[in-house]
């Protein structure tokens, strides 16, 4: 603490005092028989910790709007485009007609757009999942178009056939300067187990695509595929194979693969674990488990700057996220473990980190419903997280309350550009899974959050985490 501002405190005490007792003949203080003069002292303790705490936070939001002006200074003609979100008016379709008794037998709700976007009939399902023309295809010339992201269009490989890499993640190895993306191949028909299950693809394996530029992304087939013949083995086709993630561990030379083991009633809720010698595979299955003896299903990885690799996993019937770190090999737990976002009821997490702070995004519990995502801030990987609110920034209302009519998978860092992330969320098609489309949007980190959080005295402690929607975008390298 500065000389200049204990002077300033004592001299506002002196004078506060001098004042109260021009005004009053008798003393301010309280008479006690012990400790007379506690009172005052503390009183005078609780103004100095407001003002300093006052100052402090004068200086912090100073601090962030520096660093934030800064970063929007250096980088604006790079983010300018990125930041200047797109609006979205989409109108409903007319209700459509029913029967006066029917009218009177049930008043019908009025429909929402989520609404139209699970009713596989209704006209606005091509607003959602674009057709054969929209297409995006890497191997044609597009001119000023090149290399543009169109979230919900369909994405094809340099074999021309649509990406099949749902519910997954992105590696960059620095062996090969590659980046390797692994998802559930569901080229598949889609169908119920029973007449409430949920739907679902049989198990076809976990496939891998390759890119140097994130864009064009060459099919490197099946690295994990599903057992065929033996119904009791995790990877039966019958079973739920969910969400793979991979990492590289540099002092075992491996590369290892976590994700969502399930029987079709969601009642095993495990995680498996399989390695490989090399990035495309194939990858050896080892075993499956219920981690810290928990029930786990969406799940991710991440991988700390001191190479200490974590498992993020919902847990206790999606309730809560627990997390704690891997062993040294990264192919099992340690018994370390926090709960975490305890009864709040989010799935899907995805963590990154940015100026030795973490984030996480996490979605709702709605089944294939899309929902609203929320941002989460920690100053430890093992907590306490706090929620600072949804992440999403324009299209319209419904978008933003939808996490875009997806639901969050990964978030890459991108090397070179301090901030920006790119989030990758998959719009599920329910009545089609194979149809499933992917969402890559940009995301930031660096502005001040749009409000404090209630109970940090007014302390704006974290960044806001902004993902922007637009119809079509690209990385701002690309010129």
């Amino acid at each position: 603490m500065s000389r200049d501002f204990l002077q300033s405190i004592t001299r506002l005490r002196s004078g506060y005092i001098v004042r109260v007792k021009i005004k009053s003949r008798k003393s301010t203080f309280l008479r006690c028989n012990a400790g007379g003069r506690l009172f005052p002292i503390v009183v005078w303790s609780l103004v100095g910790c407001l003002l300093l705490l006052q100052l402090c936070s004068f200086t912090y939001q100073r601090n962030v709007q520096s660093g934030g002006t800064h970063l929007s200074i250096s980088q604006q003609t790079q983010f300018r485009e990125l930041e200047e979100v797109e609006k979205e008016n989409i109108q409903l379709p007319p209700p459509r007609k029913r029967s006066p008794r029917a009218a009177k037998r049930k008043p019908k709700r009025p429909t929402t757009l989520i609404d139209e976007f699970l009713d596989e009939s209704s006209p606005l399902r091509r607003v959602f999942f674009p057709g054969q023309r929209t297409v995006v295809d890497p191997r044609k010339n597009y001119g000023n178009d090149t290399y543009y992201y169109r979230p919900g269009r369909m994405w094809l490989d340099t074999e021309g056939n649509p990406i099949q890499a749902h519910g997954g993640g992105i590696l960059y190895d620095s062996r090969t300067k590659m980046y390797y993306w692994y998802g559930e191949y569901k080229d598949g028909p889609t169908y119920h187990a029973h007449k409430k299950g949920a739907a679902r693809v049989d198990v076809i394996g976990v496939s891998c695509y390759s890119s140097k530029d994130l864009w064009t992304w060459k099919n490197e087939g099946i690295v994990l595929a599903a057992e065929e013949k033996n119904e009791t083995h995790d990877l039966h086709k019958s079973n739920v194979l969910e969400r793979p993630k991979v990492i590289y561990n540099e002092k075992t030379g491996k590369y290892v693969m976590w994700m969502h083991i399930d029987d079709a009633n969601y009642t095993k809720a495990s995680v498996g674990v399989a390695i490989s010698d090399f990035p495309t595979g194939p990858f050896n299955y080892l075993y499956s488990k219920r981690p810290h003896g928990y029930d786990s299903r969406d799940m991710t990885l991440f991988k700390d700057d001191d190479g200490v690799a974590y498992l993020v996993y919902s847990s206790d019937k999606n309730s809560e996220l627990h997390i704690g770190p891997l062993n040294k090999d990264y192919v099992d737990v340690t018994e370390t473990m926090r709960r975490i976002l305890v009864g709040q009821h989010r799935e899907a997490p995805v963590l990154f980190k940015h100026q030795g702070t973490y984030y996480m995004i996490t979605s709702g519990c709605t089944s294939w419903s899309p929902n609203e995502a929320l941002a989460h801030a920690s100053e430890s990987i093992m907590g306490p997280w706090e929620t600072i609110g949804n992440p999403c920034i324009g299209g319209n209302k419904n978008f933003r309350l939808t996490t875009f009519f997806a639901q969050s998978t990964f978030v890459l860092p991108l090397s070179g550009l301090p901030g920006l992330f790119i989030f990758m969320a998959d719009r599920w098609n329910r009545a089609d899974l194979r149809d499933s489309r992917y969402v890559w949007l940009p995301l930031t980190v660096g502005r001040p959050l749009d409000r404090p959080i209630e109970y940090n005295f007014g302390f704006p402690l974290w960044s806001r985490v902004s993902i922007y929607w637009h119809k079509k975008w690209r990385l701002p390298y690309r010129r």
